[in-house]
C-alpha cells in the first residue's frame, strides 16, 4: 500500500511538472509572436519617419530658395536707393563717433588733471651717487612723503628691501650696516615697482601680472590686483626681466607693459592706488625693440631707447595719453654721455628728477622742462 501511494504521489508530480513546461513553451512562442509583431510595426514607422525627413528636407530646400529670392530682390532694390541716403547715415555716424571721442577726452582730462601742462625739455646732468649691487635694480625715493628715506632693491628676483634714513646713509662706504631691512612676503620680479604714499607697489615673482600693494611700516599686503594684457612679453626688449614696469608721476601710479597683439608696442594703464583698479589703457605707437626703460612725466610717456651692444641711451619716442603735444615734432633726447645700459629710470614729480639704476649704478637725472606747446 505504502509503494502504490509513493508511486501515485510521483506520477502526479510528473504530470504536474508536464504541464508547467508545457505552459512555459506556450509563453515563449507567445513572447515570440508579439516581438515579431513589434518588430514589423517598429520597421513600418521607421520607413514613415523617413518619408517624413525626405517631405522635410524638400521644404527646408524650397524655403532656403526662396529666401535666396528674396535676398536677391532686396540687394537690387538697395542698389537702386538713392546713395545720398547712405552718405547722410555715414555722416551721422561720424558725428556721432567724434563726439563720443570728445567726451572721453573731457572726461580724462578731468580724471588726469590737465593743469599738469610742462614736459621734458632736456637732460641737463647727472650724478652716480653710489655704485653697489647687482647690475640689474631699483633704487628711490617715496614722492608721496615729506620723509628723506631712500629705498634700494637689489637684482631682478628678490624679496628683502634697504631703506636708509637719507641719500647720505646711502653713500657711506658701510652703508648696508646702516639700512633697515624689509621683508617681502613675496619676492618681486623685475626692476619695474614703485615706491608711493607708503607703499611698495611690485610684480609678484611668478605670477603672470598681479600687482601687489605693500605697506612697508606695517610690513603687509594690504591689496592686489590683476593686469589685463600683462606679463606675457618684456616690456622692454633689452631689460627681459621687467614685465610690468610700473611709474609714478603728477597724476599717481601708471603701469608700462608690451602686449604681443600690439605687435610688442608699449601699452599704458592709469591705475587707481587706492583701489588698485585699472581706470584707462592706452595703446602707443611707441615699440619694445631695443628699449631698455620708460618713465611718465605729467601725463606724458618717454621711451629710453638703446642698442644691445650698449651704447648712449636716448628718448626717441613720446607718448601723450591727452594728445596735448604733437609728439611728432619732439627732437630726439639724449642722456648725458654715458656708455652703459638702465635697467630702471623712474621719475620722482616731487623732485623733477630721475632715478635710474645703470650697470650696478645708482644715477640721479637732472631734467630741463618747458610748457607744453
Amino acid at each position: 500500500m505504502q509503494d502504490a501511494a509513493l508511486m501515485n504521489y510521483i506520477d502526479r508530480r510528473f504530470v504536474s511538472s508536464e504541464k508547467r513546461l508545457e505552459k512555459c513553451n506556450q509563453d515563449i512562442l507567445d513572447y515570440v509572436e508579439e516581438f515579431r509583431d513589434f518588430a514589423k510595426m517598429v520597421l513600418s514607422r521607421l520607413a514613415g519617419l523617413n518619408n517624413y525627413k525626405a517631405e522635410v528636407k524638400s521644404e527646408v530646400e524650397n524655403l532656403l530658395t526662396r529666401i535666396e529670392r528674396a535676398q536677391r530682390d532686396i540687394d537690387y532694390f538697395g542698389s537702386v536707393t538713392d546713395s545720398n541716403t547712405c552718405i547722410e547715415v555715414h555722416e551721422d555716424l561720424v558725428k556721432q563717433q567724434l563726439f563720443e571721442e570728445a567726451e572721453e577726452k573731457k572726461k580724462l582730462k578731468l580724471m588726469l588733471n590737465a593743469s599738469c601742462d610742462y614736459m621734458l625739455a632736456g637732460i641737463k646732468s647727472l650724478k652716480i651717487v653710489k655704485k653697489t649691487g647687482d647690475k640689474h635694480g631699483s633704487w628711490m625715493k617715496d614722492p608721496g612723503k615729506k620723509h628723506t628715506k631712500i629705498y634700494l632693491l637689489n637684482g631682478p628676483v628678490n624679496n628683502v628691501i634697504l631703506e636708509f634714513a637719507n641719500i647720505m646713509a646711502l653713500m657711506e662706504s658701510n652703508h648696508t650696516l646702516k639700512a633697515r631691512r624689509v621683508t617681502l612676503p613675496f619676492p618681486w620680479e623685475g626692476t619695474g615697482h614703485i615706491i608711493y604714499q607708503g607703499f611698495l607697489f611690485y610684480h609678484r615673482y611668478g605670477s603672470l601680472n598681479e600687482i601687489i600693494k605693500f605697506n612697508i611700516q606695517r610690513r603687509n599686503i594690504t591689496d592686489q590686483m590683476l593686469l589685463p594684457g600683462a606679463g606675457r612679453i618684456p616690456a622692454y626688449q633689452l631689460s627681459p626681466s621687467t614685465k610690468i614696469d610700473l611709474a609714478i608721476d603728477e597724476q599717481g601710479l601708471w603701469a608700462i607693459h608690451a602686449e604681443p597683439e600690439t605687435g610688442g608696442n608699449i601699452v599704458i594703464t592709469k591705475i587707481n592706488h587706492i583701489t588698485m583698479a585699472a581706470e584707462h589703457t592706452w595703446d602707443t605707437s611707441c615699440s619694445s625693440e631695443d628699449a631698455e626703460a620708460a618713465f611718465m612725466v605729467c601725463n606724458i610717456l618717454y621711451v629710453v631707447y638703446n642698442s644691445p651692444s650698449r651704447g648712449t641711451s636716448r628718448i626717441q619716442c613720446v607718448y601723450d595719453v591727452l594728445d596735448a603735444v604733437n609728439t611728432y615734432e619732439i627732437p630726439v633726447l639724449h642722456f648725458p654721455k654715458r656708455q652703459g645700459s638702465h635697467s630702471t629710470v623712474h621719475y620722482n614729480p616731487k623732485e623733477k628728477q630721475l632715478f635710474a639704476w645703470g650697470d650696478g649704478s645708482q644715477i640721479i637725472y637732472k631734467l630741463h622742462t618747458k610748457q607744453k606747446v
